[in-house]
């Protein structure tokens, strides 16, 4: 046998299996009705706290991977979500507003299931994922902490302003995104400044956008993982 195929014969039996997926995915349906595609990954402990991950524009579920495992690793069970008209969901990806329907559906299933506590789940969005994530959170009391990654004051009319901070009241909330990154950091700067409450704020100089900055700056995105620990674990 060619030295060449000894060596993929050993790749193969040093990958345990199922090491190529992580997590399993669900299916869930929006608030109205539109079908959702999902990723979990459940924490071995039980019944955990939960986040749902929510994707940028013209992304997917794909994106959150790498963090969501080290959620599960922490103890903390993950479903990152296809938003409407992504991946693998039905739906139109031109409908951003409706898709705060389908991260509140998200919330809500996630919290139904007996694994996981309901008084500890929370919602982690970067770039349109942000804003969804923060408006989602106002008319869900479920919703126990926010991180917003790379936010915008408004994304193509889905708005997080000063009245969605007033309206999150003391609830946890993350904001983050690099210093290079002029629209969110400008964001970041006047939904701190218009809250009643301190928020927690991380920057990096790193030039990235959204989940391309969770990857590009793995000390933010331990950060993030670290803060949702303390927060959903306290």
């Amino acid at each position: 046998m060619p030295v060449w195929l000894w060596a993929l014969v050993l790749v193969a039996w040093a990958i345990p299996p199922g090491a190529e997926a992580a997590g399993r995915p669900v299916a869930l349906a929006s608030l109205d009705g539109t079908s959702l595609a999902g990723q979990l990954y459940e924490a071995a402990s039980r019944p955990a706290p939960a986040v749902v991950l929510v994707h940028m524009l013209s992304r997917s579920k794909a994106d959150w991977d790498s963090l969501a495992q080290d959620l599960e690793r922490r103890g903390i069970t993950a479903l990152a979500i296809d938003l409407r008209g992504h991946g693998a969901s039905g739906g139109s990806a031109t409908a951003l507003g409706a898709m705060v329907q389908d991260v509140r559906a998200a919330v809500q299933w996630l919290a139904a299931r007996p694994t996981v506590r309901p008084d500890a789940v929370g919602v982690a969005g970067a770039s349109l994922g942000a804003n969804l994530a923060l408006v989602a959170a106002v008319e869900q009391p479920l919703v126990r902490v926010v991180a917003a990654v790379s936010p915008s004051l408004d994304y193509r009319g889905v708005r997080a302003s000063a009245d969605v901070m007033r309206k999150l009241g003391d609830r946890g909330i993350w904001l983050a995104c690099s210093t290079e990154d002029p629209y969110a950091l400008r964001t970041l700067k006047e939904l701190t400044e218009s809250s009643t409450v301190p928020r927690d704020q991380q920057l990096s100089t790193v030039p990235a956008h959204g989940t391309h900055l969770l990857a590009a700056d793995p000390v933010l995105a331990r950060a993030l993982v670290d803060w949702l620990h303390r927060t959903l674990l306290s």
